[in-house]
């Protein structure tokens, strides 16, 4: 499937502000089952200075620095992206034995299984929390390779965790998502990926867009698609397989992949620092729009 995909954040400002220092994660993947052709971003007004660099998980980053003072900031990514069917779904019965798993960590130092492992530890927004390893308890023991397992903890997430837009912000502990049971996609991802990480296996934040389609006779809305998130769960052999729990989907051509990361603070769309007053009106648009 071929997408044109268009991604504003804007800041307006009540008060000029200046050395605006940010940082955007907006470039999509290229991967084997997504073939960027074509990806843009364009800064309003012109920056001072724009440099890109790629982060240790591979990911696109654009360092963005406005010195004149400015009454609003707007980044724009456009790109256009093919993404292939995955069929995950046939992978899952090959998928490694816990065992497996840790005989391949201890002993392999490649540079792909060196990442898997820090994505097994806690991190800055995904602590391990008992009450992660609590919900995985009952999923342990039937015998279960590590898709399976991942496979399980989406389903269980997607069934008993309500979706509540109003419920969390980008800061919300994790211990009130699972108190709760309710969230966003970015907080049922990082659930997934602590309870995954409770039990020793590497799974890691994955950062994009989820193609959405209106209702039968009805015309798509410019802009109303949003960010979305998921998780991914290393296999030694397969590689990572990404689970979507917000839908209870094994993610495949209708997910854009743009980062990957320990968590949310590791891929956040555009981040910075500015001089003058802290407070500001965010505008955030995004459209996934099918080319064919």
């Amino acid at each position: 499937m071929k997408y044109n995909l268009r991604h504003l954040t804007q800041y307006s400002y009540p008060q000029p502000v200046a050395n605006s220092y940010n940082v955007a994660c907006l470039t999509p993947r290229q991967l084997p089952y997504q073939h960027v052709e074509q990806t843009q971003v364009d800064v309003e007004p012109y920056p001072s200075e724009v440099q890109q660099r790629t982060d240790y998980f591979g990911n696109t980053q654009h360092f963005i620095h406005l010195q004149s003072p400015h009454l609003q900031l707007a980044v724009t990514a456009n790109s256009i992206v093919r993404v292939l069917r995955r069929d995950n779904i046939l992978k899952i019965q090959d998928g490694a034995s816990q065992e497996q798993l840790q005989q391949h960590l201890a002993s392999a130092r490649d540079s792909a299984t060196l990442q898997a492992k820090l994505c097994s530890n806690a991190s800055q927004l995904i602590p391990l929390l008992p009450e992660a390893r609590a919900l995985m308890s009952p999923l342990l023991g039937h015998n279960q390779n590590v898709l399976q397992l991942a496979q399980a903890i989406n389903q269980l997430i997607f069934k008993e965790f309500q979706y509540d837009p109003e419920f969390s912000t980008v800061v919300t502990p994790l211990s009130e998502v699972i108190r709760h049971k309710r969230g966003v996609c970015q907080d049922f991802a990082q659930l997934a990926i602590a309870c995954m990480r409770s039990v020793g296996i590497p799974a890691r934040y994955v950062s994009g867009y989820l193609e959405t389609r209106p209702p039968e006779g009805q015309p798509r809305l410019v802009g109303a698609d949003a960010s979305h998130a998921w998780f991914a769960v290393f296999d030694p052999t397969l590689g990572w397989i990404d689970f979507d729990p917000t839908n209870n989907l094994l993610a495949d051509e209708q997910h854009l992949t743009v980062a990957f990361g320990r968590d949310y603070a590791d891929v956040v769309p555009l981040k910075g620092l500015l001089q003058g007053s802290g407070e500001h009106t965010l505008t955030v648009a995004v459209d996934v729009a099918p080319m064919e």
